[in-house]
């Protein structure tokens, strides 16, 4: 565990009041400021204390993750929000269709599309905070062990409070204290040299893919990180774009009303919007999707990498951009919407073969995938 000095919670507290009177600061922001993790700043806010303290106050949830994920549908409309580093996924919609297979979880509730990976879980809270309008914001708040956020469920106007009132009794822990003990985050393995990779195996491999999720097998099978399979990869399967692709593909598919899927996520969560996107803009180094029940936080200064990746599948060939930090971390894909048994949109590949500054020579496409 985590060998630092436990926090003073009353400064804390103080500090937060104090944030949040001089100006509109995200937990986040403020737990870096105070060289602390979000969940332990929301941990300060634990137990009894003064209301005048802070605005804020948390509960702590028993880590019963699959049970309660399953326990939100009764609570309505919601809005789900996933990030990393780099980019925020918000999307509104009902908790449905819950399932858990081992550490896996799935939500298919249509607009909240979610994959579940609670072998990182660690942390949990119910929260709610006064804001500067005098309004209530109530929420559930999901945790990695070493603090950092995972996953986030705010109510909605429409939202029912009594069920969520419930859900917040029936989950919470019996040890409310206040503090928590942190681990060292989860790193992914280090990645080994090129030079000790069967390049040309890899390649035979990627070629007989039959669906889009044997892809995690492929890397696991070939001991390569996904930037790396990309690096390696043939060319007819992975070629490098503009970093400023992400921007061009959103406004274009804007424009031309194409559907398309983006996934965000961490180790603990994968979040995914299927379906149009209508606004984009650009407020300094973010791109924003700021439709009324998907945004989109994406910050363009991080994306060191930028890949047109295709899968062959039995559906035919599947496309998507991958967006990569400067440390190898996925930001987020984008895919053309579809569901398994449908071939890729015409319009999308379309979109993507645009970010291509030079046309592969016809010889470059994947045998066996003809053209749209």
């Amino acid at each position: 565990m985590h060998a630092s000095p436990a926090p003073d919670h009353g400064a804390v507290r103080h500090a937060f009041r104090l944030a949040r009177q001089e100006r509109q600061v995200r937990h986040r922001e403020l737990a870096a400021q105070l060289q602390l993790s979000e969940a332990e700043l929301l941990a300060a806010h634990l137990g009894g204390f003064d209301p005048q303290e802070s605005p804020l106050q948390a509960r702590r949830l028993r880590p019963e993750w699959a049970e309660l994920i399953a326990a939100l549908e009764p609570l309505g409309e919601l809005m789900a929000l996933t990030r990393n580093d780099s980019c925020v996924h918000e999307k509104v919609g009902v908790y449905r269709h819950s399932s858990r297979q081992g550490p896996v979880g799935l939500v298919l509730g249509g607009a909240i599309d979610l994959r579940l990976f609670y072998g990182h879980w660690c942390h949990g809270f119910a929260v709610q905070e006064r804001l500067a309008d005098g309004a209530l914001q109530r929420s559930l708040q999901f945790f990695d062990a070493a603090g950092a956020a995972i996953h986030k469920v705010f109510l909605r106007p429409e939202s029912d409070l009594l069920a969520y009132e419930a859900l917040c009794e029936r989950f919470a822990a019996p040890d409310q204290q206040p503090g928590l003990q942190t681990a060292p985050a989860w790193q992914e393995p280090a990645e080994r040299p090129d030079a000790e990779i069967d390049a040309a195996a890899l390649r035979r491999d990627w070629a007989s893919l039959r669906d889009t999720h044997d892809f995690f097998g492929l890397l696991r099978q070939h001991g390569v990180s996904r930037t790396q399979a990309l690096r390696l990869a043939d060319p007819a399967y992975a070629l490098p774009l503009a970093t400023s692709s992400a921007l061009e593909l959103l406004q274009r598919a804007a424009q031309q009303g194409v559907s398309i899927m983006v996934f965000t996520g961490n180790p603990g969560m994968i979040q995914i919007h299927s379906g149009p996107v209508q606004r984009v803009a650009v407020m300094g180094p973010w791109i924003n999707v700021l439709d009324p029940s998907f945004n989109l936080h994406l910050r363009e200064d991080h994306i060191a990498s930028a890949w047109l990746v295709r899968k062959p599948t039995v559906d035919g060939l599947v496309s998507a951009l991958e967006l990569f930090d400067a440390q190898g971390r996925n930001i987020a894909m984008l895919f053309g919407e579809r569901k398994p048994g449908q071939a890729e949109r015409c319009d999308w590949r379309a979109l993507l073969d645009s970010l291509v500054e030079a046309r592969p020579a016809p010889d470059a496409r994947p045998q066996g995938v003809a053209a749209c």
